[in-house]
């Protein structure tokens, strides 16, 4: 016999599952206690943060991470960003703890109903009916948790579990790929074989299911334009490729109208599509054929038109390959790049994107929580390496900057700039603190433009009058905050300042902030 602890452990070696993320609180102690030297602890300082540094540290590695979180209240903190890992299907391991056992009926302080307050955001929520169950319901969470669709699993340990009897654990291998019906795909061969145009639309399913470049050699394959899906959470095609188009807006009317040209049009690893103002149209122009592969079977139903095919989309992508034939088709023409942004005093957003274009090395990994300036960030900023973009699909803020720290800490080979709004940064700037603690030396660059600009874009893209109140957030010094939490940084008004502020900030050798005063006039909200 071992502890309920010491089978956990084992396990979690197994698992490859020893960098922990979290905030301890009074529950989660008895599972901190003797912390072992082969185990790394990372410490937010609050639990979004936490959770979000976890997810980005998974997205790293490619593999799920343990996030320990206190009870209730610490749960409830981290739910936003639990929301981000949902959308973003991240693996991820969450575990609060519960109250005592042994007086829990009582309803002690600190004793939550957890097991609800995570279940909506959550592939499984669930609390060991007993002690000794806790190491086979963590080896359930992992396999849940990497299952695709991925996405986070939350396990509710009472805090005596830790110190009880428990048979040794061993961890099972389960395999997770489930391959597509061969007669769908077979279909879509058909009718891209007979098409006079096809678009190919990337998602974030094909960097989640590692086929950056097998997506890529089934569009040189066809002669096929690619474009990003709306708002993908992660880049799934080489975006510097003569083939690639750009990104598709958050808007059905528009979103059919730049597909118009296409008559078959295959969406890979994306939904069928995601918008966000309401601007109504069809979902593709009459005579266009749809068709979506994802890994997701409620990305399928909730599509609102064409065929969709459930699968694993790296095994789709490469059976595509070999079905479709070799393309007489002439490849497109190559859209020449936009007009190059002058430099003005406050910046254009185009011109600080353009900067950081210059200056970060190619295989740079860009988190990009820029809101209002995604538009600027996409038309200068191309990710041509797997895994060299992240966002939230989910929209809201605070992500971002934690998960650019778990990326560093994943990847400390590759340079990781977060380009982040001055309004977004201070949902979870305690994550400085933790960048500086551990060494994870990122670039934040802050897009200054003080105020919520994709809420005012919003607010006039639907005709909202100017009287909503909270939408300018003022003068922050981000430089001092950042100093505070032991970031060194500077303020850039200037643009002959800007290509060398980011210079010492790449080569700083620790993480680094660059506050970028920018134009404050509000962007349109779908160019």
């Amino acid at each position: 016999m071992t502890t309920v602890r010491e089978a956990t452990l084992d396990l979690l070696r197994e698992l490859n599952m020893t960098t922990v993320f979290g905030n301890p609180g009074s529950t989660e102690l008895p599972f901190l206690n003797y912390f072992p030297d082969d185990f790394r602890y990372v410490l937010g300082l609050q639990e979004a943060s936490a959770l979000s540094m976890a997810e980005g540290y998974a997205r790293g590695t490619g593999n799920a991470v343990l996030v320990n979180l206190h009870t209730g209240p610490g749960l409830g903190n981290a739910m936003g960003n639990m929301v981000t890992a949902w959308h973003n299907k991240t693996p991820l391991v969450i575990t609060a703890g519960q109250q005592d056992r042994r007086h829990i009926a009582l309803e002690p302080l600190l004793t939550g109903n957890l097991v609800e307050l995570a279940r909506p955001y959550v592939k499984r929520s669930h609390e060991p009916y007993r002690a000794e169950d806790v190491p086979g319901e963590i080896h359930r969470a992992y396999h849940t948790a990497m299952q695709n669709p991925r996405g986070p699993v939350f396990v509710s340990i009472p805090m005596n579990d830790w110190d009880a009897e428990a048979e040794p654990f061993t961890a099972r291998e389960i395999s997770h790929r489930s391959a597509p019906d061969p007669e769908a795909l077979q279909s879509v061969a058909s009718a891209l074989a007979e098409a006079r145009r096809p678009v190919i639309v990337a998602g974030s399913g094909i960097a989640r299911a590692d086929a950056f470049h097998d997506a890529v050699a089934l569009a040189e394959k066809l002669e096929a334009e690619v474009w990003a899906e709306p708002n993908s959470p992660l880049s799934g095609f080489q975006q510097d490729h003569p083939l690639f188009r750009g990104h598709l807006v958050l808007a059905q009317k528009p979103v059919s109208e730049l597909l118009s040209p296409y008559d078959v049009v295959v969406v890979i690893g994306a939904p069928v599509f995601q918008y966000y103002p309401y601007v109504p149209g069809p979902v593709v122009q009459d005579g266009t054929r749809l068709f979506q592969v994802t890994d997701d079977p409620a990305e399928a139903h909730r599509a609102a038109a064409g065929t969709s095919i459930v699968g694993d989309v790296k095994l789709a992508i490469r059976n595509l390959t070999e079905l479709v034939s070799g393309t007489t088709r002439k490849a497109p023409d190559t859209p020449g790049p936009p007009p190059e942004p002058e430099a003005s005093t406050p910046m254009t957003i185009d011109y600080v994107m353009r900067a950081i274009s210059d200056v970060c090395p190619e295989d740079t990994i860009f988190a990009d929580e820029s809101a209002s300036s995604k538009p600027a960030f996409h038309r200068w900023i191309h990710p041509s390496q797997p895994g060299g973009y992240i966002t939230s699909a989910a929209g809201g803020l605070g992500f971002c900057l934690p998960a650019s720290v778990g990326l560093k800490l994943a990847s400390p080979e590759r340079p990781v700039v977060c380009v982040i709004g001055d309004g977004s940064i201070m949902y979870s700037v305690q994550a400085l603190w933790s960048a500086a603690r551990y060494g994870a030396n990122v670039l934040v660059v802050v897009v200054n433009n003080r105020g919520y600009s994709i809420l005012k874009a919003f607010r006039d893209s639907v005709g909202i009058g100017d009287t909503v109140p909270g939408l300018d957030v003022g003068d922050v010094d981000y430089v001092k905050v950042a100093e505070g939490l032991g970031v060194s940084g500077e303020t850039v008004d200037k643009p002959d300042d800007l290509q060398g502020a980011l210079k010492r900030g790449l080569n700083a050798g620790r993480p680094y902030l660059l506050d970028v005063i920018v134009d404050p006039s509000v962007p349109t909200l779908l160019s």
